[in-house]
């Protein structure tokens, strides 16, 4: 993965979430021109990046019973934080709820997946500082 944008609460990563990723694919490859790259993330589940001319514009996550069970296809768009403990914190506080603890990539960064207080869907990024993928513009 490489940003967009490393400013805080700016657009980081776009995402797509779906049990279909071939038909994903295939359909993205047809309409937008996207190529794929297979990437396995550190629990060894695929994971494919999406390029467009070379340049990286987001990626593709297979959903998958049981942890995703009931969860429909959907695009997650990641915003970047400087700390993400605070982030997940400040959620809470104000009246949000944090869905997907922060975890760890390596060579990418902190990930969280919060609500907000309407129950919308978002996802927090702490870029790796030090990673060179992180770095990069």
């Amino acid at each position: 993965m490489q940003p967009m944008n490393k400013r805080p609460s700016a657009p980081w990563w776009h995402e797509l979430n779906t049990w279909k990723p071939d038909d994903a694919r295939a359909f993205y490859s047809r309409t937008l021109g996207w190529q794929f790259d297979h990437a396995d993330l550190p629990d060894g589940q695929p994971y494919w990046i999406a390029r467009r001319n070379g340049e990286a514009v987001g990626g593709i996550f297979p959903l998958s019973d049981p942890a995703y069970a009931g969860i429909p296809s959907h695009w997650m768009t990641y915003m970047t934080v400087t700390d993400i403990a605070d982030a997940e914190r400040t959620t809470v506080f104000n009246g949000g709820e944090v869905m997907r603890e922060s975890f760890h990539i390596p060579g990418v960064g902190k990930l969280a997946v919060v609500s907000d207080s309407a129950g919308a869907l978002i996802g927090l990024i702490e870029p790796d500082p030090v990673d060179a993928m992180a770095a990069a513009e």
